[in-house]
């Protein structure tokens, strides 16, 4: 029997059929970091490379018993959350991070999909300000989620800045904002604990499906091998730079990402 034991990393997320996105992706990416994945499903969808077509959203109870049935037997080094789609959903994930004292929390606050469709119900995004991300050690959106969460327009750099010091006072120990959105051709995400780091690369044109869940589910691994949120950040990407030029097209719609 092989006496190593790998670092091991939880994903709670919605399924996504096509691989590219939820936790199937979390658990691809996961696996390319030498990291062991575990799962805890908190939504079903139909959806394929064009679009979200129904979310099923699981009862806070099944989440729960998920959840705590796998944590009396394994406690992940690591963990993200993605798509919670609830406000009972968001609150029953905090309840049991805090019940098992679990680390390493990196929160993709997942509102909308890659081509529109709402994957949250309205109250679900004030729990997670609420009761997700004073336990978060690190917060991942992008500039439209972090425009919801703290209710100001960003679109420019400095305004990435006014909203990280802002989700910063919500309770998160780090912030990193992606700016893949941003006109111009390079990719500016910043990171925010209390200081500024900006890191810059190029921007790699397309339509691509599960960047965000992707990158999180990186720096969760990162994390989980024991490097510090800016380190884990560096790490994360390049990787997605990467996995971003080896992109593929299986269907009709979106690119995926591949990271062989």
């Amino acid at each position: 029997m092989n006496t190593i034991t790998p670092p091991i990393a939880l994903t709670i997320a919605g399924s996504d059929p096509t691989g590219g996105a939820g936790l199937q992706a979390d658990l691809r990416v996961f696996w390319h970091f030498g990291v062991y994945g575990i799962s805890v499903v908190s939504s079903i969808t139909s959806q394929n490379t064009s679009g979200v077509r129904d979310t099923f959203p699981l009862e806070a109870e099944v989440l729960e018993r998920q959840l705590s049935t796998l944590l009396e037997d394994i406690t992940p080094h690591a963990l993200k959350t993605g798509m919670l789609y609830s406000k009972e959903n968001v609150e029953v994930v905090a309840k049991v991070i805090r019940e098992y004292n679990l680390r390493n929390l990196v929160v993709d606050p997942v509102t909308v999909s890659s081509t529109g469709v709402s994957l949250m119900e309205e109250n679900a995004l004030d729990a997670i300000k609420e009761s997700l991300l004073p336990l978060a050690k690190v917060i991942t959106p992008n500039i439209y989620e972090a425009s919801l969460l703290t209710g100001i327009p960003v679109e420019t750099l400095e305004d990435m800045k006014e909203a990280a010091k802002m989700l910063k006072e919500m309770g998160a120990d780090s912030v990193v904002i992606t700016g893949g959105h941003l006109k111009g051709d390079t990719t500016v995400d910043i990171f925010y604990n209390g200081r500024f780091e900006l890191l810059e690369s190029e921007k790699i044109r397309g339509e691509f499906h599960g960047t965000g869940c992707t990158f999180s589910a990186a720096i969760t691994a990162n994390l989980c091998l024991g490097r510090d949120c800016l380190s884990a950040l560096r790490v994360a990407k390049e990787f997605m730079e990467m996995a971003l030029k080896k992109a593929f097209r299986p269907g009709k719609g979106m690119g995926i990402l591949f990271e062989r």
